[in-house]
């Protein structure tokens, strides 16, 4: 009888805006869940605060990916992901065990993190360029696919990242950017599509 590998917990949250009370608690729910791994999805910053935004989860010990919204300046990612040993993987990859995970950040609207659908793509696909031969993979982007039930907010998503689902083909995908569509999920293809509100979300592969 083979022994069943132990499941993967990740706790991803976005759209935390600067909110450092809230930080603090999503590194107490990472420490009492056990998670391995925490991925912010973006909009981290309250577009100049960055005290305790990372820091909470480091005091726990949690490794930390993350990746910039329409409201974090690339540099500001570069930034926190320097001080505090974290990973940003925008256009980058990661990989943990037998779990690929490969991001883009920034998004279409307002902000210093305002990028193009066609800088999203070349994104992903520089980040999945490191996955060869990876079992299970996640993608992480801030803005949400078209075609998506976060498009009910009337802010069309990006042809891109749903092109990259259809080529790529990750398990999951955890995304933000639209707030009143937090905690939505489903199916687009055979990918779970999950916006992680910035309340986060327990997900296990």
């Amino acid at each position: 009888m083979t022994k069943e590998r132990k499941k993967f917990r990740i706790l991803a949250a976005g759209d935390i805006h600067g909110d450092s009370k809230l930080t603090k608690k999503l590194a107490e729910r990472a420490d009492k869940e056990k998670v391995d791994l925490v991925i912010l999805t973006g909009d981290i910053t309250g577009w100049t605060e960055t005290k305790d935004l990372i820091k909470p989860f480091k005091d726990k010990n949690k490794k930390v990916l993350i990746i910039p919204g329409n409201w974090d300046s690339f540099a500001t990612a570069d930034f926190l992901a320097n001080v505090y040993g974290v990973k940003n993987i925008h256009g980058y990859s990661v990989t943990y065990e037998n779990i690929g995970i490969f991001g883009a950040g920034g998004a279409r609207g307002p902000g210093p993190g305002d990028t193009t659908d066609r800088e999203i793509w070349k994104n992903l696909e520089k980040a999945h360029s490191g996955l060869k031969g990876i079992e299970k993979k996640i993608m992480i982007t801030h803005m949400h696919p078209s075609g998506s039930k976060s498009e009910f907010s009337g802010i069309p998503g990006s042809q891109s990242i749903t092109k990259a689902i259809k080529k790529f083909k990750p398990d999951i995908l955890l995304h933000g950017h639209i707030h009143e569509a937090g905690g939505m999920e489903e199916f687009i293809d055979k990918t779970r599509v999950i916006n992680v509100a910035k309340e986060g979300r327990i997900i296990e592969i």
